[in-house]
């Protein structure tokens, strides 16, 4: 019987090495961890989506994992901070098969637009997600057009100034 050939043979290998190296890479970086050295910021930052709704500036940032006490939101010169910590917490001596999510502090800062105030936010936790909704910021801005002159029209009309020679370190 004439052997078969598998098209998907070359795909699951290319997997399962991919895998193996990122399993590598991250007791890798768990390794140097436990020897105090640091692979990244000392803070992860969480994901978030910000997004614009009837007048409304929304920020949604999860925080799987966080419990509400652990978690402080602080508005300070036009900046939005939620900062706290997610605790690791598998029990004792665990066989550690895989770990993607982010352990220890977290910090987040969102610049918010000029002029908000902190009577215009408000805040809830639940399901794991902080919902931060900023009323009234989701306006269209009264932004103007600036226009631009073409820098090589105007440098022909400027008379040409001399190049100004750097000194040398002989005192000539």
């Amino acid at each position: 019987m004439p052997h078969r050939h598998d098209p998907l043979e070359g795909v699951t290998d290319l997997f399962t090495e991919l895998h193996r190296l990122r399993e590598m890479g991250s007791r890798g970086r768990e390794k140097l961890q436990e020897e105090g050295e640091r692979t990244h910021a000392s803070a992860w930052v969480p994901t978030t989506d910000i997004f614009a709704v009837d007048g409304r500036l929304v920020i949604r940032i999860e925080l799987a994992g966080v419990e509400p006490d652990d978690v402080d939101l602080r508005f300070d010169n036009g900046v939005l901070t939620v900062s706290g910590a997610r605790a690791l917490d598998f029990g004792d001596e665990p066989t550690l098969y895989v770990r993607e999510r982010c352990y220890g502090e977290f910090r987040r800062s969102i610049t918010l637009p000029g002029g908000t105030r902190r009577e215009q936010i408000d805040a809830e936790f639940g399901n794991g997600l902080v919902e931060i909704v900023v009323e009234g910021i989701g306006q269209q801005s009264d932004a103007t057009r600036i226009e631009l002159s073409d820098r090589s029209d105007a440098a022909a009309k400027r008379p040409r100034r001399s190049r100004i020679r750097p000194r040398s370190s002989r005192g000539d």
